[in-house]
């Protein structure tokens, strides 16, 4: 008998955390965060991450379990989150979970194997020796025309990345993004329950627009100098985040304020439709659009009717 994995999807700024909470004392259920950024300690208001008070007192994971000069990668997501799904499921409560970072959520349900999937050991030297002859940006750039996602998405610096990206388009012909959709070869080892919040795409874009007003507003410029003092840099994985670079830049006085906000606004903005055309590929998601619900304890209410008709 297949156990129970309930997931809470779709870009940022939709509102996938208080519709969480009130599905999660609905459900008995606990929250394992599915969020790149929420991962980082010290990295709160860039990331929107859940306060104490907005838990109310639901159980939350993997949330602040990385120091921001440390890197983390899909692998090692995969393995804590099904470390916090079997403990859930022993204490006879529903894991859910709900985030944005489309690749950590597929690492649960599908067979990927991110160790030995495709390796090229002579390519990957091959890169490794063109990149400390002609540096990074030669190779990143490499990524631009076979791979233009991974290229906007993987900073020139996050070398391992930009080289794994190249080596799986060379071993298998297609985008890593593609090369995982496709992975999808083994049975799903849950019985899912796969929601994902959309709306009005202009709607969404003056919500992530008023959402950054907010954060500079709680202090995101007090929390990047913060981290900055503690020698945090622009070459580490977390400080590459949308809201985080671009006041980096801003305080070493690469850009203005407004161009740095005006920054966060379209990339926050761009990362949303990346989003949404990533979960648009994944067949097993029910899509609740948000504008057909006058509320959203309707919302909560629709997606428990349709957990509770396929339990």
């Amino acid at each position: 008998m297949k156990k129970d994995l309930f997931i809470l999807a779709g870009p940022t700024g939709v509102g996938k955390t208080d519709i969480s909470i009130k599905l999660a004392k609905k459900l008995n259920g606990e929250i394992i965060s599915a969020d790149s950024m929420q991962i980082y300690k010290y990295m709160d208001i860039g990331s929107a991450k859940i306060t104490n008070e907005e838990t109310n007192n639901i159980n939350h994971y993997l949330i602040d379990i990385v120091e921001p000069h440390e890197s983390f990668n899909v692998a090692q997501f995969k393995e804590v989150a099904e470390e916090c799904i079997n403990k859930i499921h022993s204490e006879n409560k529903l894991p859910m979970v709900v985030g944005g970072t489309g690749l950590y959520i597929n690492s649960l349900i599908y067979d990927y194997n991110f160790t030995e999937a495709d390796k090229d050991e002579e390519y990957r030297v091959y890169l490794e020796n063109l990149a400390a002859e002609k540096g990074n940006d030669y190779v990143h750039e490499m990524l631009k025309d076979i791979d233009n996602e991974s290229y906007n998405k993987i900073h020139a610096n996050n070398l391992k990345r930009v080289i794994r990206a190249l080596e799986v388009y060379k071993s298998t012909g297609k985008t890593i993004g593609e090369y995982s959709m496709d992975k999808e070869c083994y049975e799903i080892p849950y019985n899912l329950h796969y929601f994902v919040l959309t709306m009005d795409r202009e709607k969404l874009y003056n919500r992530i627009d008023k959402r950054v007003d907010i954060m500079l507003e709680k202090g995101l410029i007090d929390e990047v100098e913060r981290l900055r003092a503690m020698g945090y840099t622009e070459e580490m994985q977390s400080m590459q985040g949308i809201g985080y670079k671009e006041i980096l830049y801003y305080l070493e006085g690469k850009i203005s304020l407004d161009e740095s906000i005006y920054l966060i606004k379209k990339g926050s903005r761009n990362y949303a439709k990346r989003q949404l055309t990533w979960f648009r590929r994944e067949k097993h998601a029910h899509w609740i659009n948000k504008d057909n619900f006058s509320s959203e304890n309707d919302i909560v209410n629709e997606i428990l009717g349709q957990v509770n008709g396929s339990a």
